[in-house]
């Protein structure tokens, strides 16, 4: 059957939905083939040739020719003398079909396979798409809302829902908004891609640095721990693999510019960078900051340290509720317990300030006083 406007549609609806005409045919094969053997009543194995060049579609069967008790694939002299007059016992019989005809039902299933085939392809596109950009993050805008969930736009014909308690308190909630994701599963279900997001993942946040500081895209500064109240606050230690490159000031940009775009993402969520360090103590240090540390004693061993702090800066080490020093903890991978000097002295815990102390008779004296 020849058929150019056929050949043409293929090509639109390939470039209309962005599949592949390689795709496309395998469907319509086996549409005509289903179709073939509803029309005929036969379960032979038949094959499809397409042919672009010549717009033509055929559907070919071939046949052994035998004397008498055809089995599958068979056909006896008689019948087969009745299409090729001269055709021999043991020879093959190649039998072209016209797909134009196919009855009605048949014609029907041929459709309806291939409509359903061509559904099942860009489920299958939208997934690998979607399966792509897992463990990334994406802008989504708000399209529905309702009171335990909101309706998300992914694009690509997709929707996902995001449960309120994966949103910010600060999150602007409302038909339009867009706000950036992170992508935490895709599976393929039955009725195509399922996309899990969060705004409350951990990774949301790394990924928001990671877009602003091209020096971590390149390398040259990692991401060593992060630890994320959502919402509320972040800590992140960092490390400069270029001693000429200070790790905190690229994360942070020149006045702040760059972690500015990060909270105004987060809705002004609380993020604290600081330089991780080989030396623990130091990094333990820097993972309390803004807190002041007094002395610290390291056990390596166990990835714990008893921390030292004046009684004046107990608190702020602790943080409300515990936040401070259980996001350093996370963060920096070591468990911290934090002492005041007062509780120290009480258990006889014995320590060395990490700034020696400068009695009033090692003061240095002024010679010109």
């Amino acid at each position: 059957m020849q058929s150019k406007p056929f050949f043409e549609a293929l090509d639109q609806i390939a470039s209309e939905r962005g599949l592949e005409k390689s795709q496309i045919l395998e469907i319509l094969e086996r549409g005509l083939l289903n179709a073939y053997k509803k029309a005929y009543q036969s379960q032979d194995q038949a094959r499809v040739e397409f042919n672009e060049d010549k717009y033509e579609i055929q559907i070919m069967a071939d046949y052994l020719v035998v004397e008498e008790d055809p089995g599958l694939n068979e056909m006896t002299l008689t019948e087969a003398r009745n299409h090729k007059k001269k055709i021999k016992i043991g020879e093959t019989l190649t039998l072209k079909i016209t797909p134009k005809d196919f009855g009605r039902i048949a014609a029907v299933s041929a459709k309806q396979i291939l409509t359903q085939g061509l559904k099942q392809l860009e489920r299958e596109k939208v997934f690998t798409h979607f399966k792509s950009l897992e463990g990334e993050m994406t802008l989504a805008e708000i399209v529905v809302i309702n009171k335990d969930f909101i309706t998300l736009d992914l694009g690509w014909d997709l929707e996902t829902s995001l449960p309120r308690k994966e949103l910010l308190k600060s999150d602007e909630i409302r038909i339009g908004s867009r706000l950036k994701v992170y992508i935490s599963k895709v599976e393929l279900t039955p009725k195509g891609a399922k996309v899990y997001v969060s705004r409350t993942d951990k990774n949301l946040v790394k990924r928001l640095i990671e877009q602003t500081t091209p020096e971590i895209v390149d390398g040259t500064i990692e991401i060593m721990g992060l630890a994320r109240d959502p919402g509320s606050r972040t800590k992140i230690a960092v490390h400069s693999h270029d001693a000429n490159v200070d790790p905190v000031g690229a994360v942070v940009g020149h006045k702040g510019n760059r972690i500015k775009e990060v909270l105004d993402a987060l809705g002004g969520e609380r993020v604290d960078v600081y330089k991780w360090s080989e030396d623990s103590k130091e990094l333990i240090k820097n993972s309390l900051a803004p807190a002041s540390v007094y002395a610290i004693n390291v056990f390596e061993k166990e990835k714990e340290a008893t921390v030292i702090v004046e009684d004046i800066h107990f608190t702020s080490a602790i943080g409300s509720k515990g936040q401070n020093v259980r996001l350093a903890a996370q963060s920096s991978g070591y468990k911290i317990d934090i002492k005041s000097i007062s509780d120290a002295k009480e258990l006889a815990i014995e320590y060395t300030p990490l700034i020696p102390e400068v009695s009033e008779d090692e003061t240095p004296q002024n010679p010109d006083a």
